[in-house]
C-alpha cells in the first residue's frame, strides 16, 4: 500500500509541474503582428540541454481513434506527441523554442495560429515557420511539426541574455 500521506503527494505533484511553468528561455519582444500570429522573432538560450524533435505527424490519437484528414485533431495530437517527447527528456512543450510547421492546405494557417495561441497561453511562442506543402508521405496527414526544445538554460525574462533586453535594463 502507498505509504505517502495525501498532502505530501499533492506537494510532490505540484513540484513536478514546476519545470512546465518555468520560463524556458528569453522570448524577444514581439510586434503586434508577431503576437497576432503567435510566434516570437527570436528566442535566446544560453546553456541547457537541447532536444531536437523529429517531425511529428499523426493519423491516430492517443486513444487509437482515426484522425486521418482531421486537421484540428492532428494539431492537438502532434502537440501532445511533442509534449510527451519533451517530458521524456525532462521538460515539456513549454521548453520548445522553435518549430517548423508544414500544412497541406493554406486555408488552415489561421486556424493553426489560433490553436498555437491556445497551446502556448503565456505568450512565450516559439520562433516559427509555417509552410504549405503539396502532400505528405502518408495519406490523411494534414500537418507535420518539427521542433527544437531547450531544457535548463539560464535565460528568461527575469534573466535576459539578449543584447536588446540587457540594454533596456540599464
Amino acid at each position: 500500500m502507498d505509504r505517502i500521506p495525501t498532502f505530501p503527494r499533492i506537494v510532490l505533484a505540484a513540484m513536478a509541474l514546476l519545470p512546465i511553468v518555468a520560463t524556458a528561455a528569453e522570448y524577444m519582444e514581439k510586434t503586434p503582428f508577431q503576437l497576432s500570429r503567435a510566434f516570437s522573432p527570436g528566442v535566446v538560450t544560453d546553456g541547457g540541454k537541447i532536444v531536437w524533435v523529429a517531425g511529428q505527424t499523426a493519423t491516430r490519437d492517443n486513444d487509437g481513434k482515426d484522425i486521418a484528414s482531421n486537421f484540428e485533431a492532428q494539431v492537438k495530437q502532434v502537440f501532445s506527441q511533442i509534449d510527451q517527447i519533451m517530458k521524456r527528456a525532462g521538460g515539456s512543450l513549454a521548453n520548445i523554442v522553435t518549430m517548423t510547421v508544414f500544412i497541406k492546405e493554406s486555408r488552415y494557417g489561421d486556424r493553426f495560429v489560433e490553436m498555437r495561441k491556445d497551446t502556448f497561453q503565456n505568450g512565450n511562442y516559439p520562433g516559427s515557420a509555417l509552410i504549405t506543402v503539396t502532400n505528405f508521405a502518408r495519406p490523411g496527414i494534414e500537418i507535420e511539426i518539427q521542433s527544437v526544445g531547450v531544457i535548463g538554460d539560464r535565460c528568461s525574462s527575469d534573466h535576459p541574455c539578449s543584447a536588446e533586453a540587457q540594454a533596456k535594463k540599464k
